[in-house]
Parts: C-alpha cells; sequence; structure tokens
C-alpha cells in the first residue's frame, strides 16, 4: 500500500527508510506522480481545516485575514495565537469557556519551554485547534445553532463541513471519525485532497475559497508559527496554500493549481518536509534557488547534539 519515499542516513550508512503515498497533479489536474494507492482514502487530519474554514465562511461566518488563517491553524500556542483565538471568541459574544477542544499544552518548543517553566497547563486555548475551534463556534452563533453540541457529526455545522469537502475533493467522505482535538473528522482520498487544495488556490478574486487561500499565504505565521515548516514553505512559494496535518499528512497547492497530497505511513514528521520539497521538483519548481526549500529538502539526523546524516527522499521521489 505504502511505498519507501524516503530514507535516513547516519553517516554513509542507510540507517531507516520511511514509508508514504504521495500524489501530484498539474496545473490542469493532471497526474505528474502517483507512489502509493493514491485514490484510497486516509485521515487528511489537520490538513482539512482550510477546507473546513471555507464550509465556515459558506455558512455565514464573518472572518477574515489573520484570524481566517487562525481558524485553519495548528498554531504553535505562541501570545498572538491566543490573542487571536480570544478575539475570534470575543466577536460572537463568547470566552474561552466554550472551547470544547481537548486540553493540551502549547506545540512550539520554544513558547512551551517558557509556558511550562511559568507553571503552565494543558488548556483548551492552549491546544493547536484552538483556532478552528472558536470559528466553529462563532460559525454556530452566527446561524443561532447550539453552541454546547457542535462537536456533534450530526450538528448542522458539521454537516455543512462535510459537505464542503465533499464538493472540493469531489468524491464522497469514505469514513467519519473523531480528530485529536475532538472534532469530527472526514476521511478523503489523495487525489481528493491535492484537488481540493488546487481549488483553494485557483478560485478567482472575491470568491470566499480565495478567501481562505489570501489570509493563509499572507499570514502563514498564524497558520503555523514561529520557524515552523509550514509557514517557512508558503512564506517561500507566493501564492501558494499549504497545511500539515497529524500522522504524517501533508497538502499543497500553487497558484497555477499544481497540488500535491502526501502522507508519511508511520506517522513521522520529520520526513513530511523532505518528501513535499522532492513533490514540488518533480512538478518543476526551482527549490534549489531559495534557501528555504533548500534546507526543507533534508532534515539533520544527530549524533551528540551534532548533524552527522540526513533523511533524504528516495529515489523514487527523483523519477
Amino acid at each position: 500500500m505504502h511505498v519507501v519515499v524516503a530514507e535516513v542516513w547516519r553517516g554513509d550508512f542507510l540507517e531507516s527508510v520511511h514509508h508514504g503515498t504521495v500524489y501530484a497533479a498539474g496545473p490542469e489536474g493532471q497526474t505528474v506522480l502517483s507512489i502509493g494507492e493514491a485514490g484510497r482514502p486516509m485521515y487528511p487530519r489537520s490538513s482539512n481545516k482550510p477546507l473546513q474554514a471555507l464550509g465556515m465562511l459558506r455558512a455565514g461566518l464573518d472572518l477574515d485575514g489573520e484570524l481566517l488563517a487562525l481558524a485553519c491553524a495548528s498554531h504553535s500556542g505562541e501570545a498572538f495565537h491566543l490573542d487571536g483565538v480570544r478575539r475570534i471568541l470575543k466577536n460572537a459574544g463568547l470566552d474561552t469557556g466554550a472551547l470544547q477542544c481537548t486540553a493540551a499544552l502549547p506545540i512550539g518548543e520554544a513558547v512551551l519551554r517558557t509556558y511550562l517553566a511559568d507553571g503552565g497547563v494543558p488548556t483548551p486555548l492552549t491546544m493547536n485547534c484552538s483556532g478552528k475551534h472558536a470559528a466553529m463556534l462563532a460559525t454556530c452563533v452566527a446561524n443561532d445553532w447550539d453552541t454546547a453540541t457542535y462537536l456533534d457529526p450530526d450538528h448542522p455545522l458539521q454537516r455543512t463541513l462535510r459537505e464542503t469537502i465533499e464538493d472540493l475533493a469531489g468524491e464522497e467522505v469514505a469514513a467519519t471519525g473523531v480528530d485529536g482535538c475532538g472534532a469530527p473528522l472526514f476521511a478523503i482520498g489523495y487525489r481528493g485532497l491535492a484537488r481540493a487544495f488546487a481549488k483553494l488556490a485557483t478560485s478567482p478574486p472575491g470568491s470566499l475559497e480565495r478567501r481562505v487561500a489570501h489570509a493563509m499565504n499572507t499570514h502563514p505565521e498564524y497558520v503555523g508559527g514561529t520557524g515552523r515548516d509550514v509557514t517557512r514553505l508558503m512564506g517561500a512559494l507566493p501564492g501558494s496554500v499549504a497545511k500539515d496535518g497529524a500522522e504524517g499528512v501533508y497538502a499543497l497547492a500553487l497558484p497555477d493549481g499544481s497540488s500535491v497530497a502526501l502522507k508519511i505511513a508511520d506517522g513521522s514528521t520529520r520526513a513530511r518536509s523532505v518528501v513535499m520539497i522532492a513533490a514540488l521538483r518533480r512538478l518543476g519548481v526551482a527549490t534549489d534557488t531559495d534557501e528555504t526549500l533548500t534546507e526543507l529538502a533534508t532534515a539533520p539526523v544527530l549524533g551528540h547534539g551534532k548533524p552527522v546524516g540526513a533523511v533524504r527522499a528516495a529515489q523514487i521521489m527523483h523519477g
């Protein structure tokens, strides 16, 4: 089902491999790269968030700019992220007590150290999905829907989000689960996920799809956080839409309609960006001319705290 897409080299010794599935399409939707079973459904995890955000806009949510980007985010928990979540809730007449996402610590390494040193504990606000949950609650308020049951798969909010994902992906949701944050999670195929991101990136100005894409690309720090690969990736590719997801998922689309959807089979994050950059190369993106893209093309393997090797894309990714 999955194929070796990345190799872990410690010095000149191949120590480990990562299997995965990768699908990439060109500007007209034509298949450029298909490794593994690209039609097989999977849970996109947080890569679904931009699609869910569009569903909320379609349902009447009035959100834009950095706060809309935050609705699409798996944020690091930095101060500006938490302030943004509070702003979304306040504008809807709510406070953080309405959040039903799982209590968690910030996922940004630097902010986590400071947070713990200050005696911080897991809270729904500091959970990386709190921006999405705040936007979900605000959508409920805008429609006079019950806010106490917004995580129920049969809630009108969740039915709307499922319909939006199916519309963008061009396929039916194959399974419904519960995401790490407690929200319903909808499974689609790699082709469908890539197709959905391409629609966001290529929709005309003034459309709700373009509003999501523009918010994410112009405020990438709200989608991820300081130093995060998804933030750096969108910063290096103007007009792109990218979103990482748990269990090794990554999706991206360029303004010309080219798109990528991938998953590292063992759920590891260390190979995710490496494989994404290799897929972009197959799409003709000159990744070696940008410092950020060059850095993301490999991941360091450490020995005694120093780089002694690297995670690299497997030969199959190079064609």
